[in-house]
């Protein structure tokens, strides 16, 4: 099986990537500028492709003799992010309907039961995307899924730095939404089995299978990296406040922090659990909160080759402010200063 994967340099895909590569796929790793590739381990394993997704010229040439597309591109630091993104999937569409490509696999978020327009910019742009490449001639598969957990993961690294960068949490009474998050490490399943899945176009809800409310997952990682912060819950606090704060405390892209964070007024959890069985094989059990944590933050061996390294930890090629963030888990920890960036 031929294999596209774009938006193979995000984290998601820097993980995508080589479980393809281990099942004996052929990949076609595809990225805006094919260079940012060469700071992965397995950039030597794979084609590269330039793919830009709003120029449909570059199109073409990537999807010739593909078989699966595995679309992980999301915009959220543009201030237009949602018309962006929506053309784009219109484009990446109707390319997949003039190419020999027989399915499509998108990585969306969960979708609240709510009206379209209840829903934050972020989860209805993502909803948007899912429906437009939903009208393919082609087989769509859509996994939806809440916080990913792992080191890189934008998600996970914006829950760690604002539980453990400042001694006291301060939580807004409206942020009691429930989340459900997933491992990558079953979201990679997830998306594995979707390339394969004898299902027609359909939409799947992916999760761990456990969900608690933000502030007790905040709770629970100070508890697993040893750095417990009380909280308080303050109320009244605005959402365009806690949003230049978030974005203010932590090393992610504030555009992305604010459309992540405005996506907390809803319950992330998964509707059903249809994905175990149809899309991963019945006995599939998906890591636990606690175990993904652990997992994720656990120092990194060097001396472990990349392709034996749990997914779950920090890897060459995750960004620099992530890159920083796992060494200030390191240190901070045991109350130690990072005094150099560790290896990976």
């Amino acid at each position: 099986m031929r294999v596209l994967v774009i938006g193979a340099s995000g984290y998601v895909g820097s993980r995508v990537v080589p479980a393809f590569l281990a099942i004996g796929c052929t990949v076609r790793a595809a990225a805006r500028n094919p260079t940012a590739l060469r700071r992965f381990w397995w950039h030597h394993q794979v084609e590269t492709a330039r793919v830009d997704v709003t120029a449909a010229h570059t199109l073409p040439p990537a999807f010739d003799d593909v078989d699966v597309v595995v679309y992980l591109v999301h915009g959220m630091r543009s201030a237009h992010f949602r018309d962006l993104d929506l053309a784009a999937a219109r484009t990446v569409r109707h390319a997949v309907d003039a190419s020999p490509v027989t399915r499509v696999v998108y990585v969306s978020g969960f979708v609240p039961e709510c009206a379209p327009d209840a829903l934050s910019e972020h989860l209805l742009s993502r909803w948007e995307v899912e429906q437009e490449l939903s009208r393919s001639r082609r087989t769509v598969i859509t996994l939806r899924a809440g916080m990913v957990l792992g080191s890189g993961s934008t998600s996970f690294e914006v829950l760690g730095q604002l539980a453990g960068r400042l001694p006291v949490t301060v939580v807004p009474d409206w942020m009691e939404s429930r989340v459900e998050p997933i491992a990558v490490v079953d979201l990679v399943a997830a998306v594995l089995g979707a390339a394969v899945a004898d299902t027609p176009t359909d939409s799947f809800d992916v999760g761990c299978g456990q969900s608690l409310r933000y502030p007790e997952l905040l709770r629970l990682y100070g508890q697993v990296t040893g750095m417990p912060r009380a909280q308080v819950t303050v109320a009244g606090l605005p959402g365009a406040v806690i949003r230049r704060f978030g974005s203010w405390l932590t090393e992610v892209p504030s555009g992305t922090v604010a459309a992540l964070m405005e996506s907390l007024r809803h319950d992330m959890t998964a509707r059903d659990r249809r994905c175990i069985g149809r899309l991963a094989p019945a006995a599939h059990r998906p890591l636990g909160i606690v175990q993904a944590l652990q997992r994720a933050v656990l120092p990194t061996d060097a001396g472990v080759p990349c392709a034996q390294r749990d997914p779950m930890g920090a890897l060459p090629g995750d960004p620099e402010w992530a890159v920083a963030a796992a060494e200030a888990r390191r240190y901070s920890a045991v109350g130690i200063p990072p005094r150099r960036r560790p290896s990976v």
